[in-house]
C-alpha cells in the first residue's frame, strides 16, 4: 500500500484518517482530507440526475433508449437497464486500454462520448437485455447522453445543477478537459513495467466522463450518500426505484445486489448501500447504513496490482476496515477511541463491483 485515507461517522460523530504516503518522489504523507478521482462512483450521481427527471415526468425509465438516443438504439434496451447494467452492451474501455502502454499514450487524449459508444456498441453484446447484471461503463456514457438530449445541457453541469450544488459539495466536481486535480491530492500510481510505480494523476479523463471522471473528497461523499439515502435528494418513489437491485452475481445472490447506480453488500450488522469504483491509479469505496446514519469512504493511490490467485493483503486490511467502521467495532470515548480488534477478511464479496478500467493485462504485482 502507498497511501490510504478515510472517513467513519455515526450519527453526529466523525472520525477521519490516513496512513502512508502521496507522493514517492517527496515523501509527502496522505491526508484525509484530499481531493479524489472517485471513478465509477461517478454513476450514483448521474443515476441520482436521471431519477430526478423521471421523476419530473421528464425521462420514462421504462421507455426504449431510442425513444431518446435513436442513433444509439438497441432492441429492448431501456433506459433503466443502462442504469442498473443489464443492457448486455459491451463495455469500451478494455478496448482502449489493452495495456500500460496505451495508458500512457492516451492518456492525454480527448475522447467524444460517441467514440466511446460506438466502442461500446461494437463489441460483442454480454446477454440479451434484462438478462443479468453485466458490468459497461459504456451504459452510463449512454445514460450521460440522454441527460443531455432531454435537458439540452451539458450532462456534467445539469449533475452540477440537480446533485453537487444543492448538497453543497464543494470539494466535487467533472474536471473536464483539464488533466490535473485542482485541489490537494495524492499521486495515482500504476505497478510499472520496469518494476517501478508509475505517477497517472495528471491525466485527461474525459475516458470515463459520465461513467467515471468525478473527483470528490471522502467527506464530500459521505455528505452526498447521507443525503441520498435520507431521502432529501430524490422523492420515495425514485428511491424506491433506485434500490430495486438485480443480483451482483447470481450465484450468490444473497451476497449483494446492484440498483439504479447504487449496490448493497450484505456484512455484519446487515445491508449497506453505496458504490465503489477505480482509475488508472485512485481506487474508492464508500458503503453507508440503508438510512445513511453509519457511513465510511476509503480512497487509495494504487490500483491494478492484485495477481489473480496471489494473497492480497491490502484488500484483506481493507475489508477488516470497511467491517470495523460498518459494525460498530470502534467505541468514542474522550480520550480517544478503543477499538476491537477485527480479524483479516477478504475484500467483502462481491467487491470490486465496478472493475478497474482496461484489460486484465494491465495487472502487475507491487514492487517488493
Amino acid at each position: 500500500m502507498v497511501g490510504v485515507f478515510a472517513e467513519a461517522r455515526d450519527g453526529r460523530d466523525r472520525w477521519r484518517g490516513a496512513s502512508g504516503i502521496a507522493d514517492l518522489d517527496t515523501g509527502r504523507p496522505m491526508r484525509p482530507g484530499f481531493q479524489h478521482r472517485v471513478g465509477s462512483i461517478t454513476k450514483t450521481f448521474v443515476a441520482a440526475t436521471l431519477l430526478r427527471l423521471a421523476g419530473e415526468g421528464r425521462v420514462a425509465l421504462d421507455a426504449p433508449l431510442g425513444r431518446y438516443l435513436p442513433e444509439y438504439a438497441v432492441p429492448g434496451v431501456t433506459v433503466e437497464m443502462l442504469l442498473n447494467h443489464t443492457s448486455g452492451i459491451g463495455d469500451y474501455d478494455t478496448v482502449l486500454f489493452t495495456s500500460g502502454y496505451d495508458v500512457e499514450r492516451l492518456r492525454f487524449t480527448t475522447f467524444a462520448p460517441d467514440q466511446l459508444v460506438r466502442i461500446g456498441l461494437g463489441e460483442p453484446r454480454t446477454g440479451a437485455p434484462g438478462a443479468g447484471f453485466a458490468y459497461s461503463n459504456t451504459n452510463y456514457v449512454l445514460a450521460g447522453l440522454v441527460v443531455e438530449r432531454v435537458t439540452g445541457r451539458g450532462a456534467a453541469d445539469e449533475v452540477h445543477r440537480r446533485v453537487i450544488r444543492p448538497l453543497g459539495l464543494h470539494q466535487t466536481y467533472f474536471p473536464g478537459r483539464r488533466t490535473r486535480i485542482a485541489g490537494p491530492h495524492s499521486e495515482a500510481y500504476l505497478p510499472w513495467y520496469d518494476g517501478q510505480l508509475r505517477d497517472f494523476s495528471v491525466a485527461n479523463m474525459s475516458w470515463a466522463w459520465t461513467a467515471g471522471a468525478l473527483v470528490s473528497t471522502a467527506a464530500d461523499l459521505n455528505r452526498f450518500f447521507r443525503a441520498l439515502l435520507g431521502g432529501r435528494l430524490l422523492r420515495p418513489a425514485e428511491l424506491a426505484r433506485m434500490r430495486t437491485t438485480v443480483p451482483l452475481d447470481p450465484a450468490q445472490p444473497e451476497a449483494g445486489g446492484y440498483g439504479l447506480g447504487l449496490l448493497w453488500l450484505a456484512l455484519p450488522g446487515g445491508r449497506f448501500w453505496g458504490h465503489d469504483g477505480a482509475v488508472f491509479g485512485h481506487a474508492t469505496i464508500s458503503l453507508h447504513a440503508p438510512d445513511g446514519s453509519r457511513q465510511v469512504t476509503l480512497g487509495t493511490n494504487v490500483t491494478h496490482y492484485q495477481v489473480p490467485g496471489q494473497p492480497d493483503p491490502i484488500g484483506a486490511a481493507t475489508g477488516a476496515f470497511l467491517v470495523t467502521a460498518l459494525s460498530g467495532a470502534v467505541t468514542a470515548r474522550s480520550a480517544g477511541a478503543t477499538r476491537t480488534p477485527t480479524p483479516a477478511t477478504p475484500l467483502p464479496a462481491p467487491l470490486p463491483a465496478a472493475p478497474a478500467p482496461g484489460s486484465p493485462a494491465l495487472t502487475r504485482p507491487l514492487p517488493r
